[in-house]
């Protein structure tokens, strides 16, 4: 019985994680996927949308979209990048994220669906009805939904991120996303960057480490440097 478990540091607004949104799916059907919501826009680090903004988001989508396939839409690109009245707030989508998890068991779900919300149809993830909306599209209840989001977001999400970041320092992760392997208390830092685009691939490879008795500290090497949203 293969136990071990990969865990994933992500943040919904995270462009990276929207990148390597395939490698987890790839990876969830294989093995159990352990999400780490790490709030990289929350609070003082909430970002309104600007023109320099826009500029400096819409350089690092291009080189996503080029490494690993994934489409960004006209929605995103042309609607949401240009509304100066929105606003970035990674805290209501994680804690969306902890509410799908919650009441159903899928958390991965929603995260997948408001990525393709956010960089697909360029709506607004921090805003609570499109969130219900939403979690209804995956076929949650709305009202069961609702209850759960009010119930994890402040307190509950903010107790979320402070374990995240406690793990974070904990396997030295420096950046959104991350991934490291969990065998019998031992963890690996996951080199992900050069499976952008090849999900099969590396599924391949979690499936050999799976069938392998021998898992390397996440002292020895952190190699998550490139393709990544720095904390």
């Amino acid at each position: 019985m293969n136990t071990m478990i990969l865990h994933y540091i992500y943040d919904p607004l995270c462009g990276w994680c929207y990148g390597a949104a395939s490698l987890v799916k790839a990876a969830r059907e294989i093995l159990s996927v352990h999400p780490h919501g790490g709030g990289m826009m929350t609070g003082t680090r909430r970002q309104a949308v600007t023109p320099q903004l826009r500029e400096f988001v819409k350089q690092h989508d291009a080189r996503i979209a080029q490494v690993s396939g994934q489409h960004f839409g006209k929605g995103y690109l042309e609607g949401l990048l240009c509304d100066t009245t929105a606003v970035f707030d990674s805290e209501p989508p994680t804690a969306a994220m902890l509410a799908a998890e919650t009441i159903a068991g899928r958390g991965l779900d929603m995260l997948a669906q408001l990525q393709i919300a956010h960089y697909v149809e360029g709506r607004r993830i921090a805003d609570r009805a499109v969130l219900i909306e939403v979690a209804a599209s995956l076929g949650l209840d709305p009202a069961s939904f609702a209850k759960a989001l009010d119930h994890k977001s402040g307190k509950g999400v903010q107790a979320h991120f402070h374990e995240t970041r406690a793990f974070m320092a904990q396997i030295g992760a420096q950046g959104f996303p991350s991934f490291v392997l969990e065998s019998s208390g031992v963890f690996q830092a996951v080199e992900f960057s050069s499976f952008l685009g090849r999900p099969q691939d590396f599924q391949d490879w979690l499936r050999s480490r799976t069938n392998s008795a021998a898992v390397t500290p996440a002292e020895e090497a952190f190699a998550c440097n490139a393709g990544s949203c720095a904390i």
